[in-house]
């Protein structure tokens, strides 16, 4: 999943929130360099990310952008996961979205200091651009694919690409969000509470 899922499967848990969206810029043993919480935050993410990669509705959905995108498929479909739970009524309802984004920037600037070097160069991005909130919007969308594009080594297309693709086939990707996403609410709180060892 993207930020935005790891955020909200935080459960407005500080530390857990942490971890769970500094998790992919954590390597080797580093994470024992946090606290309890942080640390079941960067567990929590890894199981998501695994629930995520495996279950049925995201493999159906990777299809969607391989043709153009190859291994780079699951990325885009990360993304396009935000932009549904995003629009999420029963997720976000009214404008709780933007106060929610608000909300985890604010954790996150709390603890800038111990942030990953990595993620307080993305975290900086984040924060200016609104990127939480911009997962809403087909111009956010937009501007995440390109980001992504831009910053990868091996994927040599365009985001006209990518997002080409998330346009075409935007209500079947949204039933693979609408199938998905329970199952992995579900998951997600029925995770032990010390979660699993790294």
């Amino acid at each position: 999943m993207n930020f935005l899922a790891h955020a909200y499967l935080s459960y407005h848990q500080p530390s857990i929130t942490i971890g769970n969206m500094i998790a992919d810029f954590v390597k080797g043993k580093h994470w024992q360099d946090y606290d309890a919480g942080i640390q079941k935050g960067i567990r929590l993410h890894r199981l998501i990310d695994a629930f995520t990669d495996t279950h049925p509705a995201t493999l159906e959905a990777k299809r969607i952008f391989q043709p153009g995108c190859g291994k780079y498929s699951a990325v885009f479909i990360d993304i396009a996961y935000d932009h549904f739970l995003a629009n999420d009524a029963t997720r976000f309802p009214d404008d709780s979205l933007a106060t929610f984004a608000q909300e985890v920037y604010t954790s996150l600037q709390q603890h800038h200091q111990i942030l990953p070097p990595g993620f307080q160069e993305i975290f900086r991005y984040m924060k200016e651009q609104n990127w939480l909130y911009g997962y809403r919007l087909n111009d956010g969308m937009y501007k995440t694919f390109s980001g992504i594009v831009r910053r990868s080594r091996y994927l040599d297309v365009s985001a006209d690409v990518p997002f080409a693709a998330f346009e075409e086939n935007y209500d079947a990707l949204s039933a693979s969000y609408q199938t998905f996403f329970p199952d992995l609410v579900t998951f997600v709180q029925n995770v032990p509470g010390d979660l699993t060892s790294l």
